[in-house]
């Protein structure tokens, strides 16, 4: 099917050129997104009608989208999800997702400008580009923890393997700690049995002088 494309789209074309794609490509994103335009006679000729126009208001979106990409580009958003001690979700970060931690976070970003290369379902963090404009992208960092505390840490470079292996040293640590204090308190208790033996042979001692 050919199709007028009103815009540049990756890997297809540049505005206004009339390219073939498959049918299902053009009747489900190209057309009903508004990227392109059957390719008839009569489109034709709209097109070249509107052309200096469709170009000044591209020309205009694109510096919008320049001067959003400055500010957002490097960010990184805190995504709290549910997760196994091994860093597996419950599930998955979607690009609605991501959409919605950068709209929470003071910027305007649509769901479909969000460009995931496979579904998000571990903890870590997780680069994403954004699609601000045909020709503008910029990349976020979605940092998907289990709690602030635990994605505070992430952000410092620690993975959620480092941060298992700490776990464990710590309770490790811990159970050592309880096991020393035990045998301290077993040690003293040893040491306090022969003065309290002493004592009751002494007290027998003086009860059989007495009898005497």
């Amino acid at each position: 099917m050919e199709v007028i494309l009103l815009e540049r789209v990756a890997k297809l074309g540049q505005m206004g050129e009339v390219v073939n794609v498959k049918q299902g490509y053009a009747r489900n994103f190209l057309l009903p997104q508004g990227k392109a335009l059957r390719a008839n006679a009569a489109n034709l000729a709209k097109f070249d009608a509107e052309k200096a126009q469709m170009e000044a208001r591209n020309l205009e979106t694109k510096k919008e989208a320049e001067s959003l990409a400055e500010k957002l580009d490097g960010q990184q958003f805190i995504v709290i999800r549910s997760a196994s001690d091994a860093g597996a979700l419950y599930g998955s970060v979607t690009t609605r997702d991501a959409a919605e931690v950068a709209t929470e976070g003071g910027f305007s970003v649509d769901k479909r400008q969000v460009v995931l290369t496979g579904p998000i379902k571990e903890l870590g963090l997780h680069n994403v580009e954004v699609n601000l404009h045909p020709e503008v992208q910029a990349t976020i960092q979605l940092n998907v923890a289990r709690s602030e505390e635990e994605a505070e840490l992430q952000a410092s470079g620690k993975s959620i393997q480092e941060l298992a292996a700490e776990e464990e040293a710590a309770a490790e640590f811990e159970i050592e700690q309880l096991f020393d204090d035990i045998g301290a308190a077993q040690a003293d208790d040893d040491e306090l049995l022969p003065a309290a033996d002493e004592a009751e042979e002494d007290a027998g001692d003086d009860s059989s002088e007495e009898e005497e």
